[in-house]
């Protein structure tokens, strides 16, 4: 039944598809998990025979990934979170519409796990770092020096939790008038408030490697919730033969929550940071001593 509706569906696109450049080719595909149900946001990637990527896209609710280009032998990719990776090889023609057809994604193997007990955060190969528009234009980039953090594996994961202090003054965007003022009162306030932590007691698996670490944030003197969308990288080995652990996680903070006010800060034309900072953590752990 699944695939007879991929059929038609398929069928009614190629009708209603736009028409093709002239002198170009398209190709399409339909991406399915492996119950055979659309894949929605698979990224796909097409190159050339030079290995150059010459499109690249997510398919759409229905699991769809359309494209034209020109004449001449290509590779496709298709990788989505949690799944293994698949590549293909075609051709376009000029004025043809290449139908490779239904492409099944298998789950990826589940990366072995932190052994239970503490962890300790490796500050020498983690990095805190933050986005931040300014003046509602660029955006700035910056991070945090200064930092430290113990992570206990439970049996289950889930049974996890993460406790990590960050030195607010280590603040560095690389421009030092702009620092000294993110350190003061107008912003972080380093003086009256030296750190910021972040304690979580629960992690949430959301399927694949992703997890959600869901916490508290005390920061500028106000504790928020806060949840890290977070991916798990896996274990490898250090230079010096120590296990390591790698984790990638990011959130979004709105800076009034911290009570970081951004319309007081315009009626004192300070137009400095937009209202939203984005968090990227990039974080090893090694077993404690």
């Amino acid at each position: 039944m699944t695939f007879a509706l991929l059929r038609r569906y398929k069928r009614s696109l190629h009708r209603e598809s736009a028409p093709i450049p002239y002198g170009a080719g398209a190709l399409d595909c339909v991406v399915v998990d492996p119950v055979h149900l659309p894949l929605h946001r698979a990224e796909v990637s097409v190159r050339d025979a030079k290995g150059h990527e010459v499109v690249h896209g997510q398919t759409d609710p229905h699991g769809r990934f359309a494209t034209n280009v020109a004449p001449g032998e290509y590779s496709v990719a298709v990788t989505a979170e949690g799944y293994q990776p698949v590549r293909q090889a075609c051709e376009s023609t000029e004025g043809t519409r290449t139908d490779l057809g239904t492409v099944p994604m298998e789950p990826a193997p589940t990366p072995a796990m932190p052994a239970p007990g503490a962890w300790r955060i490796d500050p020498d190969h983690t990095a805190v770092r933050f986005i931040a528009r300014h003046i509602g234009l660029a955006e700035v980039h910056g991070r945090f020096n200064q930092f430290q953090g113990t992570l206990w594996i439970g049996e289950r994961m889930e049974e996890s939790s993460l406790d990590v202090v960050i030195e607010t003054a280590s603040i560095d965007t690389g421009v030092e008038q702009r620092d000294a003022h993110l350190r003061s009162p107008d912003f972080l306030g380093v003086d009256k408030y030296p750190y910021m932590q972040f304690v979580s007691e629960r992690f949430v698996h959301r399927g694949g490697s992703r997890w959600a670490v869901q916490g508290v944030l005390n920061l500028h003197g106000v504790s928020r919730n806060v949840s890290l969308d977070t991916r798990y990288l896996g274990l490898g080995t250090g230079i010096v033969g120590e296990t390591r652990a790698a984790c990638s996680a990011s959130a979004e903070l709105h800076r009034e929550d911290f009570t970081l006010d951004w319309r007081s800060m315009l009626s004192r034309g300070i137009a400095m940071i937009g209202a939203t900072i984005k968090i990227e953590l990039d974080i090893q752990a090694v077993p404690a001593e």
